[in-house]
């Protein structure tokens, strides 16, 4: 870590927050670490919150391959993404200094929308009807197709993103060394006129899913992106692939994630 002295902290303008950050800066100051203003000119990037702060960050400084991600959470905050407590940041500074972190590497999914757009995702991408009507989505494995899906809509998640929103759809909790990405209903329509496969299924890295929108009236689906909603008119298509992207992370090395998912719903 001796190399990696640049420290940019991603934070919401926040008066107390920033009184309380104050200590922490001045420590990272004592130990020769720098506190730049830009997150381009960082090599490690510091989200100050929960799990969505640091998905937040992650966007927001363009899931950047040239540094190191690590989170701060604060009290009562989910931090499956954070291996430190702003309440105990000298832990961070002593660990950074005495080499007692590992990097891991989290797979990111790229995302094509109308064969244009192009985004990343670190948890889960979404299409959801945006209006009191089912929405319907020819589902297509490699361009083969694989169902028609009809229900409130689709989550297609990262291992990481596993225990989030497609956790909450009663998917699989997914080992993030696994490359792949898993697809999740939300509400499918399941009877005699209308079948569609009614559980998660998980995707290799080879793998590309392709989900039309079938133009019945849900012209105007909503995509979340992350923990961001995106109004795109027309929606047509959205073509989801493993990225070659992945986002480094700063770990303590007696902190695996299974022990994080164990603290976190065990």
């Amino acid at each position: 870590m001796d190399n990696r002295r640049n420290i940019y902290f991603f934070y919401p303008n926040d008066e107390e927050l920033e009184n309380k950050l104050q200590p922490l800066f001045k420590l990272a100051n004592e130990n020769g670490f720098t506190i730049v203003e830009e997150p381009k000119d960082a090599n490690i990037i510091v989200s100050v919150g929960g799990d969505g702060a640091f998905l937040q960050t992650v966007r927001n400084t363009g899931f950047r391959q040239d540094c190191l991600y690590t989170g701060i959470a604060r009290e009562n905050e989910a931090g499956l993404y954070c291996d430190f407590n702003l309440d105990h940041y000298d832990e961070m500074v002593h660990s950074i200094m005495n080499e007692e972190l590992e990097v891991r590497r989290f797979p990111v999914i790229d995302v094509l929308i109308n064969g244009e757009s192009k985004f990343q995702c670190l948890n889960e991408a979404s299409i959801r009807s945006s209006i009191i009507k089912t929405i319907v989505i020819d589902v297509f494995i490699d361009d083969n197709q694989f169902e028609r899906f009809r229900g409130d809509g689709l989550i297609v998640a990262t291992p990481t993103g596993s225990t989030g929103y497609n956790k909450s759809t009663h998917g699989a909790v997914v080992d993030p060394l696994t490359p792949c990405f898993q697809v999740s209903e939300l509400a499918s329509l399941n009877n005699n006129l209308y079948r569609s496969l009614g559980s998660s299924f998980i995707l290799d890295k080879e793998r590309t899913l392709r989900l039309e929108v079938v133009q019945d009236g849900n012209d105007y689906p909503i995509v979340g992106l992350d923990n961001e909603a995106y109004s795109i008119r027309n929606i047509k298509d959205l073509t989801i692939t493993l990225s070659d992207k992945v986002v480094k992370t700063v770990k303590l090395k007696n902190n695996s994630y299974w022990d994080r998912v164990k603290r976190t719903f065990l």
